[in-house]
């Protein structure tokens, strides 16, 4: 499934309804369509904004998220981005427009392997896929211009925090799993942690260890 000009131009006005002003990101979520990372029994409601259930008990989350989301990373094209989570692939597919390099981790080897092959399929070769435990982010690559998360976490993690460079940002949903969760921009500056909550969300929880396939 693709999407129609008429369902690309309601997807953005109703980005732009939900705060997402920032041309770059606008312009990067008009190159992904996402009925491509949405397959099975909700193929048809791929371009509303809603979160929708994927493999391994995932979701992809709503477009409005994933706009906010990035536009709060404001990613700059030279930077290296470490994201947590892959899930679908569609957030890391959005950020591979607009940066150098983008490492995406997720504890579900099924869904790093179909996001693998999708990122080839649309010819997107700066996105590198890993099965892995991304609570702990990657040392070996560290450190990181920006950070997302795509799981919520009680606080953002020590690990993570250690991974991003002076001046990084990094973007991620905190709060318990079954109650409300904020989104947080995280900045490092010179003097420490600068901390400023965006809204409430609702994100699965960010699980140590790897999944069970």
């Amino acid at each position: 499934m693709s999407w129609s000009p008429e369902q690309k131009m309601q997807f953005l006005f109703h980005l732009r309804q939900k705060g997402v002003t920032n041309p770059r990101t606008l312009g990067a979520m008009e190159k992904v369509d996402r009925g491509l990372f949405v397959k099975g029994h909700f193929e048809d409601r791929a371009y509303d904004d809603m979160p929708l259930p994927i493999a391994s008990g995932q979701t992809i989350s709503q477009p409005s998220v994933v706009g906010l989301m990035t536009q709060a990373l404001n990613v700059q094209p030279r930077d290296k981005v470490l994201e947590v989570g892959t899930g679908s692939g569609y957030q890391a597919a959005i950020l591979s427009h607009l940066a150098r390099r983008v490492y995406t981790v997720d504890r579900h080897r099924r869904l790093t392997r179909e996001s693998e092959k999708l990122f080839e399929s649309l010819g997107l070769h700066n996105i590198t896929v890993i099965s892995g435990d991304g609570s702990f982010g990657l040392p070996e690559q560290a450190p990181f211009d920006r950070i997302i998360v795509t799981a919520a976490a009680e606080d953002p993690p020590g690990p993570l925090l250690a991974q991003l460079k002076d001046g990084g940002i990094m973007v991620l949903p905190v709060g318990q799993s079954d109650a409300v969760q904020s989104l947080i921009k995280v900045t490092k500056t010179p003097d420490g942690l600068d901390y400023e909550e965006l809204c409430p969300v609702r994100f699965v929880p960010l699980i140590e260890g790897l999944g069970s396939e």
